[in-house]
């Protein structure tokens, strides 16, 4: 079991190696599965929200996308993990194994400009890389039966994976929902699609070993994160330090079961 409670979130203390292999291992075998990669952004969403956390505790792979997350594995549990999971990069690590498996992917979310931007990159870094559909985000919600014509496109597309890049949360309650309805891994990828079609840059090696990721996107974009990181933050180390002194028991809900009769799309 590599599951840990990370204040009532239950995060997997996996590596790159891992968290890749269980993806390709579910396209290989057509079965769904539902991944996240989750900072403290993420965290903290579900512990504020608990139909969310929830969500998240039905989810077959969170992993931690920022060093706070992965400190907290360790401090907690005693994971002894050596890196983070990070989203942007745990995503090249299985888009490689796709391109060298002839596994054909599907990109949803996002806008047509940031995605016209990606596919280039993708395919600059996987010349080998099949992209199997390519459907930008709507920016509203789920209509009557929509996801189900979804689901239709992107399995008749021949797609063994879904990439989805909505936000956090949009991306994993699209992936929750989305999950019964195909038969093939789902990985909410948060920036990553900004990330590597050049929008976004990425902070020096030094601040992301130092946790401090969330300083450079700050800079990047105050009027838009300064909310998350000014508040979140220090809510996630008071919350640690009530876990981890026994002071809050932070009780994981049960994993959810019912779809979401709305959710972005």
């Amino acid at each position: 079991m590599t599951k840990k409670n990370v204040l009532g979130v239950l995060v997997d203390a996996t590596d790159y190696a891992d968290a890749t292999e269980r993806v390709v291992a579910a396209a290989q075998d057509r079965r769904p599965l539902a991944l996240t990669a989750l900072a403290v952004h993420g965290v903290m969403t579900g512990v504020l929200d608990r139909p969310h956390n929830a969500r998240l505790n039905s989810f077959d792979v969170v992993t931690p996308d920022g060093q706070p997350v992965r400190w907290a594995l360790n401090l907690l549990h005693g994971a002894g993990l050596t890196d983070r999971v990070y989203g942007p990069l745990l995503t090249l690590h299985v888009l490689s194994r796709f391109a060298d498996e002839g596994l054909p992917v599907y990109l949803y979310g996002s806008t047509e400009e940031t995605l016209a931007r990606l596919i280039p990159e993708l395919e600059r870094m996987f010349p080998a890389l099949k992209i199997a559909g390519v459907e930008p985000s709507k920016f509203r919600a789920v209509q009557p039966g929509e996801d189900v014509e979804i689901a239709d496109r992107i399995k008749a597309s021949g797609a063994r994976l879904v990439l989805v890049g909505l936000g956090c949360p949009r991306q994993e309650v699209f992936a929750y929902a989305m999950r019964p309805l195909l038969d093939m891994p789902l990985m909410a990828v948060g920036a990553a699609f900004d990330y590597h079609a050049g929008l976004l840059r990425q902070p020096p090696p030094w601040m992301q070993r130092a946790g401090l990721e969330w300083f450079w996107r700050l800079g990047l974009e105050p009027k838009r994160l300064w909310r998350r990181y000014v508040i979140l933050n220090p809510a996630y180390l008071s919350r640690l330090f009530a876990q981890k002194t026994g002071l809050w028991k932070a009780r994981p809900p049960a994993p959810a079961a019912e779809r979401p009769t709305g959710f972005a799309v």
